[in-house]
């Protein structure tokens, strides 16, 4: 596994309230993990809140051992979430406090997700990307019941309103993806600061260029500051290396 990661405050927003972690190093029982988190809040919650989940299911995964991936992620978000509803409910400044959070880790030739809120996670296969997680907000709970249009005048002004987070409920649900890799797949990982600027005609676009990951997670971040840049954006690259014969 290789990968590179990067976040930029944007063009808008004072302060980055966005948290990514990657490690190809075995992190307890699971032998890669990445993350992504969008904190929200005011003042320094949001920043406090990204950053406290990604460090801390970090920490968690790394003291447990023996369990399958989905069941080390579940417990690990479960927890983490009841540890930052509380620091929520214990400090003014912390109040109403959260942050989405998408997980992975890569099991020999298959991807393993959690995922809570909006920040995505891609497939990219073939000069096509596709999205793996489901965004939990407000109008892709509209478009499931058949009362909105995705990408509608609607939907794009309402799109920002999630319905799940971190540290906003005492316990959380928490959504899961099981993705069987093959050789040349790539993993994009980003918040919505990504996924809000650019279509999924531009992000194929820089994916399928020649170059490093540093070059194609760069790309992004750029393409997303001339879009705008109305928000903080972190992206995340990742190379699963899964071989020829692995994949068949």
């Amino acid at each position: 596994m290789e990968a590179y990661a990067l976040t930029d405050v944007g063009r808008v927003r004072s302060q980055n309230q966005d948290y990514i972690y990657f490690s190809s190093d075995p992190a307890g029982s699971l032998g890669n993990l990445l993350l992504v988190a969008d904190g929200m809040g005011g003042h320094n919650a949001g920043d406090y809140a990204s950053r406290f989940a990604v460090e801390n299911l970090n920490s968690y995964i790394g003291r447990h051992r023996g369990a399958s991936p989905v069941k080390i992620l579940e417990s690990g978000i479960r927890q983490v979430n009841r540890d930052l509803y509380r620091r929520s409910m214990e400090s003014q400044a912390l109040s109403g406090m959260g942050t989405t959070l998408v997980a992975a880790t890569a099991q020999e030739d298959v991807l393993f997700v959690a995922n809570v809120g909006d920040s995505r996670l891609y497939l990219f296969r073939n000069g096509r990307l596709v999205q793996v997680t489901r965004d939990h907000s407000y109008v892709e709970e509209l478009v499931a019941l058949g009362q909105i249009e995705r990408n509608s005048r609607d939907y794009l002004s309402k799109k920002n309103i999630i319905t799940r987070a971190l540290g906003a409920m005492p316990e959380v649900e928490v959504d899961f993806f099981e993705q069987q890799l093959q050789a040349g797949d790539l993993i994009l990982m980003c918040s919505d600061g990504l996924s809000n600027m650019l279509d999924k005609e531009e992000m194929e676009s820089v994916l399928s260029e020649h170059g490093t990951l540093k070059s194609k997670t760069e790309k992004l971040v750029d393409r997303a500051n001339e879009q705008g840049g109305y928000d903080n954006i972190a992206v995340l690259v990742a190379d699963p290396q899964i071989s020829e014969v692995r994949s068949c």
